[in-house]
This record gives C-alpha cells, sequence and structure tokens, in this order.
C-alpha cells in the first residue's frame, strides 16, 4: 500500500506517576483542540472517563471494568503506573474508496494500570482524540502465570448528557436486517422487536441497540457510536438503560460457552468509537473508523477493479426463476413446497448467464452475479440438518462454469462468484481451498458470500467471537487467492477494509430485498434517509440499488417505495465500490434513465456531503477518480421538498455538460413511481438549482467534463 506524508511520533512522552492522587484528571484533545478526553480514577480506583466536544460535555463520567471466569472483576483498587503520550499524523491512500486520500491525524494518551491489592493485575488503556471524534481500547499486557483470559463480560459505559433522539435498531446477536427505529433514549424498547416473521434468524437477549447508533443532542450535535479493528473478539451491542439515560457494552455470547469470549495474553479489545459532528453531514464524511485500523497487509489490490454488476438474483425474488433446480422451497417464505409445487424454473442456467452477460456488455458493467449455480439449493434454509448441504465446486448439470466464463472474458465481463454456506460455516471452511482455487483458475477475482440461517453448530450466533474469527479466515484465505469477499449476513463493518481491502462491501441492513417479500410491504421511504446516517458509517453498503419496476407485478403485496429518480441517486447516496443494477434486463429497455447508470462512477476522489438530516433527506456529491466527473444524488422520505445545490465545489476553470434526472410535479412512490424528469443543461462552478423532490423521491445529476471555460 502506497503511503506518503508520514511524520509519525511528534512527541512522546513516558511518566511514571504511581503515587499520583486517585481524583486527578488526565486530559488528551484533538490536534485543533476541538474533542477533549479526560480519564481518573474514582475513589474505588476505578477507571473513568469523560468527553467534552467544545466546551460542551457530550460524555459524562462513565465506568470502565471486565468481568472474568474464575476471577474476581477487573475494575476497582488500580492505581495509575504510567502515562505515555504522542501526537500523529499521516496521510494515506484508499486504494478505492469514497476518498482517494485520508488523513489520519490524532493525539493519544495510553494509561498503564495496576491493581493495588495482588494478584496486581494490570490493564492498559489507549485513548485517541480525532477531531472527527474519540477512541478508546483496552490492552490486556503478558502476566505471569496466566497465558489468557476468559471474558464473562466487558462493562464499558457511555454515559449520556441527555435523552437524545436516537436512530437505533435492536441488538440482535444474528441479524442486522430490522427497520431503524426513531425515539429518544428514554423509549428504547428493543425487546418489543424479538418476533419478526421476515428474519430467518434473530436473537434480541437484552434492551440493546446495535452499532452504529446514532442520536442528536438537543443543541444539534450529532453522535454516533460503534466500534472499530473487531479482532478476535465478540461483537458489541449497547444495553441501554432507559431511566439513568446510559448505555453499557454488552457483548454477543455462545449458547455453547459459558463466557463471552476467550483471548491469548498479550491482547488488545477492539476500539470503542464516538463520531461527534455539528452537522450531519459530516458524520458520513468522517474517516474516524479506518483511521483506528492499521495499514493495508495486501502490497497489491490491483487484481481488484471497483465495477457495477448485473446479475440473477432478482428474478429469484420476484418469483420468476428459482435458486434450487427442482424447486423443493419457495425462497420468498423459506417454507418447503409439496412436491406437486416443484418446478424447473431454475435461474442459473448457462443459457441464462449469457443474456445477463450481453446485457452487462452492451450497457458497460464490469461483472456478473449468478446465484443458484451450484449444488444443495434445494436442502438448505429451514432445514436443520444443513452441515455439508452446499458444494462450492459443483455446478447443476445445467450450469456450465467453463463456458460461462469463456463466453464472459470474451465479452469483456468478469463472472462474480456466489457462496451460499446457508449458516453452516464449518462445511464453508472445509471447502475454502478448493473453492478458491475454481475462482483462480476461472479469473473470478469477487464472491458473494451469505450466512442465512441459524448457525451450525447450535449455539454459536453471526456476532460473537466464534463467527467473527471464522469471517476473518475467510477474508485472510481469500487474499491469498487474489478474492475480494462482500458478505451478506455479515459482521458488522469496523474499518477492517483498511487492513484488508479486499473487504470490499457488505450487507448487515435491511436490503433491496425485502421490498420485494416482506410482509410489511417494504422499506418505507425513511429508511435510507436513516441508512446514510447509521449503517453507512461502518463502511460500504451491498444495497442492490436500480429497480426499474416499482410496481412488482408478481408480488402483489409488495412495491418498492420510491420513486425512479430516487432508485438513480442512491448509486451515489448509498456507497460501495460494487453497485448492482438488480432489476431484470427486459426492464431496462427502452428506458432513458438507464443512462445514468452506465455513466455513474464506482470509485470517487472524494466525496461532500451537501446538506442532509437524519431521516429527512441528504444530497452527497462525488468526483470520480481519473476522470474529473462528478456525480449527485439527493434523496428524500415521505415528505415531498425542495432542495437546492450550489455547484461552486465544481472545478470554477471548467464547465460540466449535465445530465438531469428529477422527479416531476406529478411523481410520487406510491401512486405514480416511474415518472421521471430528464434534461441536459450546461452547469459551472457558478451555478445553483433547485429541485422538487416527490414524496419517496429523489434526483440524480451527472456532471461531465465539457472542456476549459471561455
Amino acid at each position: 500500500m502506497k503511503k506518503y506524508c508520514l511524520a509519525i511520533v511528534l512527541a512522546l512522552l513516558l511518566l511514571g506517576i504511581s503515587c499520583q492522587k486517585k481524583d486527578a484528571t488526565i486530559i488528551v484533545s484533538s490536534p485543533n483542540q476541538t474533542n477533549t478526553i479526560g480519564f481518573g480514577l474514582t475513589a474505588e480506583g476505578q477507571p473513568s472517563y469523560w468527553v467534552l466536544h467544545g466546551e460542551d460535555k457530550v460524555i459524562d463520567t462513565s465506568l470502565m471494568g471486565f468481568e472474568f471466569k474464575n476471577q474476581d472483576p477487573l475494575a476497582k483498587n488500580f492505581k495509575i503506573v504510567s502515562q505515555s503520550e504522542r501526537a500523529f499524523e499521516e496521510t494515506w491512500e484508499m486504494p478505492w474508496g469514497e476518498q482517494r486520500e485520508v488523513e489520519n491525524k490524532y493525539n493519544e494518551l495510553v494509561i498503564g494500570l495496576e491493581e493495588t491489592e495482588d494478584p496486581k493485575r494490570r490493564l492498559n488503556i489507549y485513548f485517541r482524540a480525532y477531531d472527527d471524534g474519540i477512541g478508546f481500547r483496552y490492552g490486556f499486557p503478558s502476566q505471569q502465570g496466566v497465558d489468557s483470559i476468559t471474558i464473562m463480560d466487558e462493562h464499558t459505559e457511555f454515559q449520556l448528557t441527555g435523552d437524545h433522539m436516537t436512530w437505533w435498531i435492536p441488538g440482535d446477536w444474528d441479524i442486522y436486517e430490522h427497520l431503524y427505529n426513531t425515539s429518544k433514549v428514554s423509549e428504547i424498547d428493543a425487546l418489543a422487536k424479538r418476533d419478526h416473521p421476515d428474519l430467518a434468524q434473530t436473537t434480541i437477549p437484552e434492551n440493546a441497540v446495535n452499532t452504529p447508533v446514532t442520536m442528536r443532542m438537543d443543541n444539534g450535535t450529532h453522535l454516533s457510536f460503534h466500534e472499530a479493528d473487531l479482532t478476535n473478539y465478540s461483537g458489541m451491542t449497547l444495553k441501554v438503560d432507559t431511566e439513568k439515560l446510559k448505555l453499557t457494552s454488552e457483548l454477543v455470547g455462545s449458547a455453547r460457552q459459558d463466557h463471552k469470549l476467550k483471548v491469548a495474553l498479550p491482547a488488545k479489545s477492539p476500539w470503542r468509537t464516538l463520531q461527534i459532528a455539528d452537522k450531519a453531514g459530516d458524520l458520513i464524511t468522517s474517516r474516524l473508523i479506518e483511521n483506528l485500523n492499521e495499514p493495508s497487509v495486501i502490497d497489491d489490490i490491483s487484481w481488484f477493479s471497483p465495477m457495477k454488476y448485473v446479475g440473477i438474483w432478482w428474478e429469484m425474488h420476484l418469483g420468476v426463476s428459482t435458486w434450487d433446480l427442482e424447486a423443493t422451497q419457495d425462497m420468498n417464505t423459506f417454507a418447503t413446497l409439496d412436491r406437486e409445487q416443484t418446478s424447473t424454473k431454475h435461474g442459473a442456467t448457462t443459457e441464462n448467464t449469457k443474456k445477463y452477460i450481453d446485457f452487462a456488455a452492451a450497457n458497460g458493467f464490469g461483472g456478473v452475479l449468478v446465484e443458484g449455480w451450484n449444488t444443495g439449493w434445494d436442502h438448505w434454509i429451514g432445514f436443520e440438518d444443513r452441515e455439508g448441504v452446499f458444494d462450492f465446486v459443483t455446478p447443476y448439470a445445467d450450469y456450465d462454469i467453463a463456458e460461462v466464463n469463456r463466453y464472459a472474458k470474451e465479452k469483456g465481463v468478469e463472472m462474480i462468484m456466489h457462496h451460499e454456506t446457508s449458516a453452516a460455516p464449518r462445511t464453508y471452511d472445509q471447502q475454502l481451498h478448493a473453492a478458491y482455487e475454481l475462482m483462480q483458475k476461472h479469473g473470478m477475482h469477487s464472491v458473494k458470500t451469505g450466512y442465512v440461517g441459524k448457525i451450525i453448530p447450535s449455539g454459536e450466533y453471526h456476532h460473537g467471537q466464534w463467527m467473527v474469527n471464522h469471517y476473518r479466515k475467510v477474508l485472510e484465505t481469500a487474499a491469498s487467492y487474489q478474492v475480494a469477499i462482500n458478505a451478506h449476513e455479515p459482521i458488522k463493518g469496523t474499518g477492517l477494509r483498511r487492513t484488508y481491502p479486499n473487504a470490499i462491501s457488505r450487507e448487515g441492513l435491511r436490503g433491496q430485498e425485502f421490498n420485494a417479500w416482506a410482509s410489511d410491504g417494504g422499506n418505507p421511504p425513511e429508511h435510507l434517509p436513516i441508512v446514510a446516517f447509521t449503517r453507512m458509517l461502518a463502511g460500504p453498503i451491498d444495497f442492490t440499488p436500480g429497480a426499474f419496476e416499482m410496481t412488482l407485478p408478481s408480488k402483489p403485496n409488495n412495491q418498492i417505495n420510491t420513486t425512479l429518480a430516487q432508485q438513480l441517486a442512491l448509486y451515489v447516496v448509498i456507497y460501495s465500490p460494487i453497485q448492482m443494477a438488480c432489476d431484470l434486463p427486459e426492464n431496462y429497455q427502452g428506458q432513458s434513465a438507464l443512462q445514468f447508470i452506465r455513466d455513474v462512477g464506482v470509485d470517487w476522489e472524494q466525496s461532500l456531503v451537501l446538506n442532509g438530516e437524519v431521516g429527512d433527506f441528504v444530497t452527497i456529491a462525488r468526483e470520480e477518480r481519473e476522470t474529473g466527473n462528478w456525480f449527485v444524488g439527493g434523496i428524500t422520505d415521505e415528505n415531498a421538498r425542495e432542495i437546492t445545490v450550489d455547484f461552486s465545489f465544481l472545478d470554477p476553470n471548467r464547465a460540466y455538460e449535465a445530465r438531469l434526472y428529477a422527479d416531476t410535479s406529478e411523481s410520487h412512490y406510491r401512486d405514480n413511481p416511474m415518472d421521471i424528469h430528464i434534461e441536459s443543461v450546461e452547469i459551472d462552478a457558478n451555478t445553483q438549482k433547485t429541485f422538487k423532490l416527490a414524496a419517496g423521491g429523489g434526483f440524480a445529476i451527472s456532471l461531465i467534463l465539457k472542456g476549459a471555460a471561455e
């Protein structure tokens, strides 16, 4: 990975301060003094911290500690035995991403603690203060006679300073595919979300929320809580005390084990992160999560290219075809069908795949995804005995993998592999090398993985330590075969795409497919204006936009709750280095709006949030790498509104041929979703233009460099 402008340790001070008073406070502030962290010990010797944003306290005094198996809690009777401080500054380059250059600039404070009584265990706490937020993590040093620690739970508190407006999903140990809720902290009731008919797996044991969870204080300051560098640890949910307005870390556990996690010493926890912004849009442009991860361990990632793709996927959700050859299951309800209902409308045939390859080649799309190509789909979801069901190297008889890849190469298109594990990761582990060798043989460099269902072995959860380590093993193994991973039913993104840039995208939210089969009729219009300020802060999203048929004739009880213009805008608003045009090729025929999907970039020089409020609307502009072209997307919730775009971000010395895709006065996500106005105009840095967004609507703009302005 190329690195430059590196100015590492500007200051390093090591001070032995074991005699310091327990009520003394040690502080570290961010480079511009925007955010300040204070650390101290309580009268009982328990670690505590607080956080200021400017002069406003955003986190009040909050305690820290751990419970261990067969040991006393690690929480009290500490003294400070060391303190080190340093300033750090670098600029690193994303090989692909929302921007090319990332500034990583912080001030760090490391506190060394030791118990005052035997066995005098030690604990290090690392604090980093950034101008866009803060992060801290725990370090467990090697200790005589102890080679590992077994953690029953972590008790990191975040004491809020008010009853903030919050956008949250429940702290589900198995899935993130819930609709977001909007409420005050005091009104959060995650347990009420336990029964969900549309989820193949769900486990909500506490009144807790998953991260990222975003809040807005009364003074307009925005906070988002998350974690970074989740490595060999359990995922963190945040338990909510609705009376004390306090969040406390609640680690995902295991019903197979009597503890949350076990790690060998020395060890470090993931970073506990808090992004802080004066306006909502600054949360989106923050790179705090990525900066808290280590530099890339992959020297050459040139084998992966950001791309747009199409594929055999949406037609199964629409009921046009099936994943499995014999159709022994209804894949929309996950129910086993009677044998009399079986069908041979298999989607992943050689002939059908070639149709998608032809469409991709004709429209400049880089890839084709094929789901349902391999044996095992006739016996997966809904069955308890799913171990060994899927074969990741054996295609169905009507899918010629060699011929498909030959044909794709001839057309200049790359095939994208699909591996559905049916949440039986041990089966996948056993076949990883053979599966990636097959991909390598055919020149396939990316795979969409899936983990639908309850984890086998029973008692493990998608977000516990056991599965965190499985996801990492897949990522590391894939890198050795030059394979990039797009994970569905994943562990949350925590910025590891910096260290492993073959972690290109993931699902981890309620995606487009819910519009086709969810019992509640699909995602409401407010869903994506919330996602942009919550889930997207964790990293790229494979949302699969690009639906051009909103009423879904084959699904009379469902529809897509956006206008056509908003579907276009999502290619800019919802970031991923791989973007699907999800609809059937025939639904794009004769549609002039398809030109925007052909034109829009997927890899960006820089990204700007022009305006936005969580759950209401957002407008984002992104400059494409290498070309200098810009693309703008804006979306709204169920409320129609006007948004004015000031194009002063453009190069003042250039003119742009702009193509505008906008709602009309008759557009409406429910009543008239397909109505769209398209026009071409010239735009420069002096232009301002107001767009009228329909309910559930949006607008998209391509700005192609025209040449030097006269």
